[in-house]
């Protein structure tokens, strides 16, 4: 039996779900968000917690337990507290700014980068550091990514879009390896 899937989701009081045509709609204080349900398990909604079984014990079915209660709980979590991640921008001239919802970025290329910001995300820049926050942690995980891969970072100087607390591995450069 799935570790994970056997846990009970707690659910906060001003959160409110519900099952409508195989999805599971989660509302709360930060927005709503909704997550499919799958059609081999059980869910059983109490008052302030959620349950998820399975109906039979076949493959797909024990992968799908622990897999299905996660994005629940990710949704809970979402609309209650919200995600967030942090990028710091790291270089002689590389800006970031938001206007609306539209990411402004110079990057050490010959034009400014322009980034259209999906529905859901909120960004605030302050000097090198730019964060990313939303109730799907997915979409907010996926932008991040998209960020980063416009400069990633570079092992020499280190210039480029990292996480917040990413290590990047420096190299020697070529006169620092001879003797």
């Amino acid at each position: 039996m799935s570790r994970i899937g056997k846990k009970p989701i707690s659910v906060p009081k001003g959160v409110e779900v519900n099952v409508v045509d195989g999805m599971i709609n989660v509302k709360g204080p930060k927005g709503s968000i909704g997550t499919p349900a799958a059609s081999c398990l059980e869910y059983a909604f109490e008052t302030a917690e959620i349950t998820i079984t399975r109906k039979n014990d076949e493959q797909e079915t024990r992968a799908q337990h622990g897999l299905r209660r996660t994005l629940l709980a990710n949704c809970v979590l979402g609309v209650t507290e919200g995600f967030k991640k942090t990028l710091d921008v790291i270089g002689v001239g590389y800006k970031v700014a938001v206007k609306g919802n539209t990411l402004e970025m110079a990057l050490g290329f010959s034009h400014p980068v322009l980034m259209e910001l999906p529905q859901g995300i909120e960004a605030k820049a302050e000097g090198t550091k730019l964060t990313l926050s939303g109730v799907d942690k997915e979409l907010v995980g996926e932008i991040a990514a998209r960020i980063r891969r416009l400069r990633k970072p570079e092992p020499y100087k280190g210039k480029g879009i990292r996480y917040e607390n990413e290590q990047v591995r420096r190299k020697v450069g070529k006169s620092g390896g001879k003797k």
